[in-house]
């Protein structure tokens, strides 16, 4: 019946079940489990878990390493939570903001575990909806009439976990003339993913030729950069000069992607800046809060100048990443632009990381 949700739509309300302190199903075959976010955990729904088994507590490989929490997985780890477990203490568990301040938190019991299936799900769930990767896991009997009578969402892990992998495909919804200082000649195109997340941005500068490389950056959105005109980075810099550039040239799109702070979004952003006011660089800082390096998903970049008819680019950019992303994608790299600008006394050592640790050009 087509007026039953699909799994993309579930995971959409499981971002956002788990965004408002709800717990979520997940079912694997027999197997179920409740997961909810550390994050938005309430002492009250914290207390009602602890009442229904056994519970873990599910963090990544990264955050498991700075609270020197054995890894039994790749990429995750399971921490046993003791009955007596207090709200504050999973909330250390889960966010680094005092761990210099109180940097042992164990002994902690890491799990055994043959298979992390619920865990990596609950994880990626907590990430796309732009939470710290750390969630509750606790076993439950027949987990759809659970989840029936509790009005929870259930997700089967065989189907959910794919799509969290996947790249969500994109839509042109709307697109009008809109005249900016870099160029009268301007058009917006925005795009809405399948998966209910962030719509993305294509600012068209002039009638570029679909015949031939056009002058394209891929520019993740920077609240701080962009808007506020922070010196903490390049953003702002980048994204003005990269139109500039356009609209010199005559031509040229500009990609704006909605994923701040490398895809962990503006809070996880501002707790990775708190680290780094402690003395951190920023990829440590994220490895602390438990993601990787970069969370951005590129694909998506590729997916928009395929929508508008691209297929060659001269592409605007320092990361190399980019760069192999849409040769991969099959979008053709005629040509690296640089795009140097931007360096100031407060943003020197953010650049330089970018540099020795992301491997940008700079």
């Amino acid at each position: 019946m087509s007026l039953l949700p699909t799994m993309i739509e579930l995971l959409a309300r499981g971002r956002v079940d788990l965004r408002m302190g709800l717990p979520v199903v997940l079912k694997d075959g027999d197997r179920t489990s409740l997961a909810i976010s550390a994050e938005t955990l309430s002492a009250e729904r914290l207390q009602d878990i602890l009442d229904l088994g056994a519970v873990s507590l599910a963090l990544t490989a990264r955050r498991a390493e700075t609270l020197k929490a054995r890894v039994y997985n790749d990429d995750v780890c399971r921490v046993h939570v003791p009955k007596e477990a207090r709200l504050d203490w999973v909330h250390a568990l889960a966010n680094p903001v005092d761990d210099l301040r109180t940097p042992m938190k164990g002994p902690l019991d890491s799990l055994r575990c043959n298979d992390a299936g619920f865990a990596r799900l609950a994880i990626a769930l907590s990430k796309s909806a732009r939470l710290l990767p750390a969630a509750l896991l606790v076993t439950v009997d027949d987990g759809a009439a659970f989840a029936m009578t509790n009005g929870l969402t259930l997700l089967d892990l065989d189907i959910a976990s794919p799509l969290l992998d996947q790249s969500s495909p994109l839509h042109p919804v709307a697109a009008a003339r809109l005249p900016i200082e870099a160029a009268e000649a301007g058009r917006l195109h925005i795009f809405r993913p399948e998966d209910g997340n962030e719509e993305h941005y294509a600012i068209e500068i002039g009638r570029p030729d679909r015949s031939a490389p056009v002058l394209a950056r891929l520019h993740s959105a920077c609240f701080t950069g962009d808007v506020l005109g922070s010196l903490k980075c390049d953003c702002g810099p980048q994204l003005r000069g990269a139109l500039a550039q356009m609209g010199e040239h005559g031509a040229g799109v500009l990609l704006y992607l909605n994923q701040e702070g490398r895809g962990i979004g503006l809070t996880n952003k501002m707790r990775a800046y708190s680290l780094q006011d402690q003395g951190f660089d920023t990829v440590e800082a994220n490895h602390r809060l438990g993601f990787e390096d970069d969370e951005r998903d590129f694909r998506l970049g590729s997916a928009i100048l395929k929508e508008l008819g691209f297929s060659s680019v001269r592409l605007m950019t320092n990361n190399p990443k980019k760069i192999s992303m849409m040769e991969s994608t099959g979008i053709t790299v005629a040509e690296h632009v640089p795009l140097k600008v931007g360096e100031n006394p407060f943003n020197t050592q953010y650049l330089a990381t970018k540099a020795s640790k992301s491997g940008h050009m700079l």
